[in-house]
């Protein structure tokens, strides 16, 4: 998201014209099915209140990435009504889990943590995420692609709808570390209030649900990332 800010040029390559050459690939080589992997942000961003996003919705997207891929998203519908091409669209919500890459918010907010360093918190600390394990998403893709209709949008996720704040108070709680490492820092350009993502269709569909509750994710998550320190000091 932040270097999509810095260089939109680099993220509308990656994006559109990254999906465009696998489209024409796998056209050519007659794939049977390709899944387009993107991200609720194409949305938007919702109230308190408001209804999740379903997938009829409008796309809003608010930053050059969730542009981006809403531009890649439509590609993929272009190549469905123009040329018969057998893809599903997936829009899901804020992953975590072991192995990502330490940029990410939680990781970041962990291995701070870890070193006793400041975690930086944009702006209140209160804007509002929708999470899913890493391997619930897994467990996804591979139910849409068994599953899933083509030329269908599906959207996944956690349904755990919770605060920034209250992640980083929890990772600090699991490392016993004090909430004095907290540093509210200014928020950045375009950030989107709150995501959450209406399930019921790939629910339905394909009989997936997400298994893994976050309070339990988050601790498996923080414990790997402390393991991975260990063995490397």
């Amino acid at each position: 998201m932040f270097r999509s800010i810095d260089n939109p040029d680099l993220c509308c390559e990656t994006n559109i014209n990254g999906t465009k050459v696998l489209l024409n690939i796998a056209k050519k080589h007659q794939i049977k099915k390709f899944i387009q992997i993107s991200t609720d942000e194409v949305y938007g961003s919702l109230k308190e209140g408001e209804p999740r996003f379903h997938e009829e919705l409008p796309l809003k997207p608010n930053s050059p990435y969730s542009a981006s891929k809403a531009s890649s998203d439509m590609l993929v519908r272009s190549y469905v009504q123009t040329y018969d091409f057998p893809a599903i669209i997936t829009r899901c919500s804020n992953n975590y889990g072991p192995h990502q890459m330490s940029e990410k918010f939680i990781p970041l907010m962990i291995t701070n943590a870890l070193q006793d360093k400041e975690l930086p918190v944009y702006g209140t600390g209160k804007n509002i995420r929708d999470w899913i394990h890493v391997r619930d998403h897994a467990r996804a893709i591979q139910a849409v692609m068994t599953k899933g209709r083509i030329g269908q949008i599906y959207n996944i996720g956690g349904s755990w709808e919770l605060a920034n704040i209250e992640i980083v108070e929890e990772i600090l709680d699991i490392l016993d570390k004090p909430t004095s490492l907290i540093k509210y820092v200014e928020d950045r350009p375009g950030h989107d209030w709150r995501y959450a993502m209406d399930t019921t269709k790939i629910c339905a569909e394909t009989d997936w649900e997400p298994i893994v509750g976050f309070e339990r994710g988050l601790y498996i998550t923080v414990q790997w990332y402390k393991a991975m320190r260990e063995l490397c000091e």
